[in-house]
């Protein structure tokens, strides 16, 4: 599964049926998970590299967020844009996510913002949020649609009151570097983060301070982090070109490193069942890794 120029952002549907991939080329494509094909065309309409890719939670919509400053939502089975661009951003957008219910996305940018766009009339709602110093580079909702947490280049993660649009508490402190990727996991009590300082750190939600030490073992940045659907397992992939699993209660690693891309390791996510991993990289490929087969 390959793109014409670096892989930036993978996501998998709901039935664990489909691929999303965002790629450099400016294209998302949408592959299917057993027989490996693209399925259509790719989707066109992004002016610069897309940076970050989502389904809903119905599966049935990709939003996309790119350098282009836009967020453009995709019907799955048409594979055409659904109204025009959602505008507002005034730098490159990294990072998109669908909300629970699918009714809302959230987006985070280069301009140091996290906004809310409502998917039905395709506007945005209050905001923009701001508290970052320097650009968002990941955003996810909670699993109860709630909040929202974001991780900057001011090496902090953030968590926001989606009504409010407030941040919620004090920032999470402890990366030494920027923070590229964060994730809630799904009972909502954990945030998981990733960073340019090679680890992965794991925080409590109603305390804001991180649980045990940092999980270290990756020789480069981390730039993307995902959690189990059971929320025993985080994976993350580096630029270290390895993608590693580690166990969340004991924090060591349990799988890895999977060595198989011949560049950076740029995006990673579970299967909804919890028994593959897809990464993306920027050797332009998209690779699926059996995880109980211990095959990584």
């Amino acid at each position: 599964m390959q793109h014409e120029d670096f892989v930036t952002s993978i996501a998998l549907s709901s039935d664990g049926k489909h691929i999303a991939s965002g790629s450099d080329d400016k294209t998302v494509k949408i592959w299917d998970a057993e027989l490996r094909g693209m399925v259509g065309g790719p989707l066109l309409g992004h002016e610069y590299a897309v940076a970050s890719v989502a389904f809903s939670p119905d599966g049935k919509r990709i939003v996309s967020g790119s350098n282009d400053k836009s967020i453009r939502i995709w019907d799955v089975e048409n594979q055409k844009m659904v109204g025009g661009p959602l505008l507002g951003h005034t730098d490159w957008v990294t990072s998109v996510a669908f909300s629970p219910n699918g009714k809302r996305v959230v987006s985070g940018s280069h301009d140091k913002s996290v906004r809310i766009w409502d998917v039905e009339n395709q506007k945005m709602v209050g905001g923009p949020s701001l508290g970052h110093t320097r650009g968002v580079t990941s955003v996810a909702f909670s699993p109860d649609g709630k909040r929202v947490v974001s991780g900057s280049r001011d090496k902090s993660a953030g968590i926001w009151d989606v009504e409010n649009q407030k941040v919620v508490g004090r920032p999470l402190l402890g990366h030494e570097y920027a923070v590229s990727s964060v994730t809630f996991s799904p009972d909502g009590k954990r945030i998981v983060s990733g960073s340019l300082d090679q680890s992965v750190r794991i925080w409590d939600v109603e305390n804001q301070k991180m649980v045990g030490g940092p999980l270290l073992g990756h020789t480069d940045w981390v730039t993307s982090i995902a959690i189990s659907p059971d929320g025993k397992h985080v994976v993350s992939g580096s630029h270290d070109k390895s993608v590693r699993i580690w166990d969340v209660e004991n924090q060591k690693m349990v799988r890895g490193p999977s060595l198989g891309h011949t560049e950076w390791v740029t995006s990673v996510a579970f299967s909804p069942d919890g028994k593959r991993v897809v990464s993306g990289s920027q050797d332009k490929i998209v690779k699926i890794w059996e995880v109980q087969m211990q095959k990584m």
